[in-house]
C-alpha cells in the first residue's frame, strides 16, 4: 500500500527548489514543460453526480489537448458509464480504471487530477495528489471542515500546485460583470448581501446497517471519517445529510451562493461573528437517518458592521425577488439593491421598479454612469481556466484559486459549527478558531481514521 512517505519521496523539497519526481527538475523549469498547445493528461477521481458532469466537460476538450487518462472510483460497478463518456468525446481513446485514488497519484503521466469524491475526502485526496506532484481542481466545499481547509492551502504552496475550487461561478462571464458592477459602486455602499438555497427534499427513509456490496471498498469509502458499519441510507448522495461525510445542504448547493455573496460584497477577511439556527421538519425522524437541518438560517457578521445572511430551505416554498429566485443572491447597498439568479442579473436603484442595469439590457439602454463593464468578461468556464492555469504554471490566472475557495467554504462551516452549538459564535479569523470557545474549536476539526490522517505539516 502506498502511503504518504511514498508521495514524499516523489515530491522532494530541497534548498534549490522543489524537484518534481525523478526528473530533477524544479518548479521553475517545470512550468516551463507545458506551452498553450502541450498535452494536459488527467485523471478523475469520483464519478457519480457533480463528477460525471466535470468529466463530461474535461473529456470534452481532448481537441484542445486534453485527455483523460484515467478515471477512478471506489465503487467499481459506476466505472463502465463514465469511460464510455470519455472515450466518446475523446475519438476513442478509452480511459482506463482504478478504485483507489492513489494508484493515479501514482502515474507519472498524469499532470492533473479532478476531485469530485464525498466531501469529507476533498482535502486528504488534495493534499495527497499535491505531495505526488499533481495541480488539483476539486469540487466545493473545499474541505469538509476549516482545519483540513487551511492544511491545503499549505500543500498548494509548499509543492507549488496549481489548486481550483469548483466555485463555477467564478468563471462566469455574465456573474463576473455583475460583481464588477457591484465594485464599482452601482448600487452605492454593499452593507448586505443575502444568499439563497431552496431545494425541497424528500425524506430518503432509513436502513439497517449491513454488509456493503462485493464492488465497493468500503473502508476506502470512509477513509478520514470515524469508523461505522455500511448503512444503504448514508452512502450514495445520501452522505451529504449525515455530520461524518457531508455538510447538509448550507454545505452542500450552499457554497456556490456563499461565494457569490462574499465576492460581491468584497470581503477578503472572515466574519467576527455567526449565529445559525433551524431543524429538520416535515421529516419523521424516526424514519428518515438525516443529521443535517433542512430549514437553516445563518447570519455573519463582519468587522466594519457588514452582513451576509444565509437562508437553507428543504420544504414546500415560494421563491424570491423580481426573478423568483430559489438558488442565487441580493444585494443591498446605499443607492440600490441587485438580484442574480444564475447568469442573469438586474440591478434596481432605490425604490424604483424597473432595472437600470442588467444582464438582459444593452449598454446603450443603462441608465447614466460608466458603463465600460457592461462588455463581458472572456471566459472558457471554470474548467478552461484551470487547464489555462496549468499550463501557464501561474496560480494567480486561476479564477478560484484554493485560498479563495477556502475563504468562501468557511462561511458554510462555521454556520453549522454555530447551528450544532446553539450559541452566537464570535470567531478570530486570523488564527481560525473561536474566541473562548474550546466545544466549538473542537468542530473546527476531526478524529482522523488511519491511515487516512491529515498531517499536520504537510
Amino acid at each position: 500500500m502506498t502511503d504518504r512517505r511514498k508521495f514524499i519521496k516523489k515530491t522532494a523539497i530541497g534548498a534549490a527548489g522543489i524537484t518534481i519526481g525523478a526528473t530533477g527538475l524544479t518548479a521553475k523549469s517545470y512550468r516551463k514543460i507545458l506551452g498553450a498547445n502541450d498535452r494536459v493528461v488527467l485523471g478523475s477521481v469520483g464519478i457519480r453526480s457533480r463528477g460525471k458532469g466535470l468529466l463530461n466537460s474535461f473529456s470534452k476538450m481532448y481537441k484542445d489537448n486534453v485527455t483523460v487518462k484515467t478515471i477512478c472510483d471506489v465503487d467499481s460497478t459506476l466505472l463502465a458509464e463514465p469511460v464510455k463518456i470519455a472515450a466518446d468525446h475523446q475519438e476513442g481513446n478509452k480511459p482506463g480504471t482504478e478504485t483507489d485514488l492513489r494508484k493515479v497519484f501514482e502515474d507519472s503521466e498524469i499532470d492533473a487530477v479532478v476531485i469530485a469524491t464525498p466531501n469529507h475526502w476533498h482535502a486528504l485526496a488534495t493534499i495527497w495528489a499535491c505531495q505526488a506532484g499533481k495541480h488539483v481542481y476539486v469540487e466545493k466545499p473545499s474541505s469538509h471542515n476549516v482545519w483540513e481547509g487551511r492544511r491545503m492551502i499549505e500543500a498548494a504552496r509548499k509543492y507549488n500546485r496549481i489548486v481550483q475550487v469548483g466555485f463555477q461561478n467564478r468563471s462566469k462571464s455574465n456573474v463576473m460583470q455583475a460583481m464588477e458592477f457591484l465594485h464599482r459602486g452601482g448600487i452605492g455602499d454593499v452593507y448586505m448581501a443575502r444568499g439563497t438555497c431552496f431545494k425541497p427534499r424528500d425524506s430518503f427513509g432509513i436502513s439497517k446497517d449491513s454488509a456493503p456490496p462485493s464492488t465497493l471498498n468500503y473502508d476506502m469509502w470512509l477513509g478520514p471519517a470515524s469508523y461505522r458499519e455500511y448503512n444503504e441510507s448514508r452512502g450514495h448522495y445520501n452522505w451529504h445529510w449525515h455530520w461524518d461525510t457531508g455538510n447538509g445542504d448550507t454545505g452542500n448547493q450552499g457554497p456556490h451562493q456563499f461565494d457569490v455573496a462574499r465576492w460581491g460584497m468584497n470581503k477578503k477577511v472572515h466574519p467576527v461573528k455567526v449565529q445559525s439556527l433551524g431543524g429538520i421538519f416535515g421529516i419523521v425522524p424516526d424514519e428518515c437517518s438525516q443529521e443535517t437541518p433542512n430549514t437553516q438560517t445563518s447570519v455573519f457578521e463582519y468587522a466594519d458592521g457588514k452582513i451576509l445572511e444565509f437562508e437553507t430551505r428543504g420544504r414546500y416554498t415560494n421563491a424570491e425577488a423580481n426573478e423568483d429566485i430559489k438558488i442565487g443572491n441580493l444585494f443591498y447597498g446605499t443607492k440600490g439593491w441587485m438580484e442574480v439568479n444564475g447568469s442573469k442579473w438586474n440591478a434596481y436603484k432605490e425604490r424604483e421598479k424597473e432595472p437600470f442595469a442588467g444582464s438582459g439590457l444593452a449598454a446603450g439602454a443603462m441608465v447614466g454612469g460608466d458603463t465600460s463593464f457592461m462588455a463581458a468578461p472572456d471566459s472558457k468556464g471554470h474548467q478552461g481556466n484551470f487547464i489555462d492555469a496549468v499550463r501557464s504554471g501561474n496560480p494567480h490566472d486561476l479564477n478560484c484559486e484554493i485560498e479563495v475557495g477556502h475563504m468562501s467554504t468557511v462561511l458554510p462551516l462555521i454556520a453549522n459549527v454555530a447551528y450544532r452549538m446553539g450559541e452566537t459564535l464570535r470567531f478570530n479569523g486570523v488564527i481560525e478558531q473561536f474566541i473562548d470557545n474550546k466545544a466549538a474549536d473542537e468542530m473546527l476539526t476531526r478524529k482522523y481514521r488511519h491511515p487516512y490522517v491529515v498531517p499536520e505539516v504537510v
